[in-house]
C-alpha cells in the first residue's frame, strides 16, 4: 500500500468508463478491432489530445502568426504505434501515459519476446531520449508502460513495445513480482470482457520530509537524466459483454512491494490520479456513455 507520508490526494470521486465502438483496419483485418489511428481519436485523456490536435494556439488579437514566426517550442509528442499510443514527455525522457487495447485477439499468437530488443525512439530529439546505456549499472529494471505480454498476436506490436519510450525506470522487485501480477490481471480480465482499455503513465509524488515541508524528489539516472517516478498508476476501462463500463485504477509505489498483498489494496479513486498526473480521464468518458461502474477497494467486482 502507499505510504502514509507519500501525499496522493484520495478523495471521494466516480469512476467512470468508456463504451467505444470497434473500428476496423481498410487494409487488413485489426483483432484489435481498431487500428492505432482509431484509438488516438478515442484516448480518454484529454489535455494531450487537444494540444496535439487543435493545431497552434490562438493568441489574443491578430498577434498569432507573428508569435509563431519561429515556430514553438513544444507540443504535445504523441506517438501511435501498433499496439499502443503514448504521450511522451522530453523532460523525464519517459511518456507521459500509454493507452492499449486488450481483448481475447490481441493477447494470442506467436510472437517471440526473445526476438525483441530494447531500442532507442529515433523519433524523439537525441536531446530528449533515453538510451540502453542510461539504464546499464542504475539498479533500475526497463519496465514497460505498455506491457510486451499483452500483443501477442503480432510481432511487430511486441516489438513496439521495446521502444524506450514506452520504458521507465522500475524497481525490480515491483517490476517482476506485484507489477508483473497487475499486468497479468489485466490479461484475465481482457479474456473475460469485450474490450479493455488501459492507461499507464508515471506519478512523481510529494512527500513530507525531516523539516515537516513537502517536496517532490526523484532520482534521474544515466547521462541522459531519465527520472525515476515516484510510484505508476494504471487505469482500466472494461467494456462487458452486457455493455456495462466498468473503471478500474490503480496505483503502486516505486518499490518493492510484496506481491501477496491483494492487488484490491492498491485500488485508488480515479479523482486522486487525475489530480496527481494532471490527466483528465472523466469528462471525455462521461460524454460516451452512462452506463458505469466503479469499482473501489471493498467494492465487490
Amino acid at each position: 500500500m502507499l505510504r502514509a507520508r507519500w501525499a496522493l490526494p484520495f478523495a471521494v470521486g466516480a469512476g467512470l468508463g468508456a463504451a467505444l465502438a470497434p473500428r476496423h483496419r481498410r487494409d487488413s483485418p485489426d483483432p484489435r478491432g481498431e487500428a492505432a489511428e482509431g484509438l488516438l481519436a478515442r484516448l480518454p485523456v484529454l489535455p494531450a489530445v487537444a494540444a496535439a490536435t487543435t493545431g497552434l494556439p490562438a493568441p489574443p488579437g491578430s498577434g498569432r502568426t507573428e508569435l509563431s514566426k519561429y515556430g514553438l517550442p513544444g507540443l504535445a509528442q504523441l506517438r501511435s504505434r501498433e499496439s499502443y499510443v503514448l504521450c511522451y514527455d522530453p523532460r523525464s525522457r519517459s511518456a507521459l501515459w500509454v493507452i492499449e487495447q486488450l481483448n481475447r485477439d490481441t493477447l494470442s499468437g506467436a510472437s517471440d519476446r526473445a526476438a525483441c530488443d530494447f531500442q532507442e525512439d529515433d523519433s524523439v530529439h537525441e536531446y530528449h531520449r533515453a538510451t540502453n546505456a542510461d539504464y546499464r549499472g542504475s539498479g533500475f529494471d526497463r519496465g514497460h508502460l505498455a506491457a510486451a505480454a499483452n500483443h501477442k498476436w503480432s510481432q511487430k506490436a511486441m516489438r513496439d513495445t521495446f521502444y524506450l519510450s514506452n520504458i521507465a525506470p522500475q524497481n525490480p522487485h515491483l517490476n517482476q513480482n506485484a507489477w508483473n501480477n497487475l499486468e497479468k490481471y489485466c490479461r484475465s480480465l481482457a479474456k473475460h470482457n469485450r474490450n479493455v482499455y488501459v492507461c499507464t503513465g508515471p506519478l512523481f509524488l510529494p512527500r513530507t520530509e525531516a523539516d515537516g515541508k513537502m517536496y517532490v524528489k526523484y532520482q534521474v539516472i544515466g547521462k541522459n537524466n531519465v527520472a525515476v517516478p515516484t510510484h505508476f498508476f494504471k487505469v482500466l476501462i472494461l467494456e462487458k459483454e452486457s455493455g456495462e463500463i466498468e473503471l478500474r485504477s490503480y496505483v503502486m509505489p516505486n518499490s518493492p512491494v510484496d506481491e501477496k498483498i491483494p492487488l484490491e489494496r492498491f485500488l485508488v479513486p480515479i479523482e486522486s490520479i487525475e489530480r496527481a498526473s494532471g490527466l483528465l480521464f472523466v469528462p471525455n468518458i462521461l460524454r460516451r456513455t452512462s452506463n458505469l461502474k466503479a469499482i473501489t477497494a471493498g467494492s465487490k467486482s
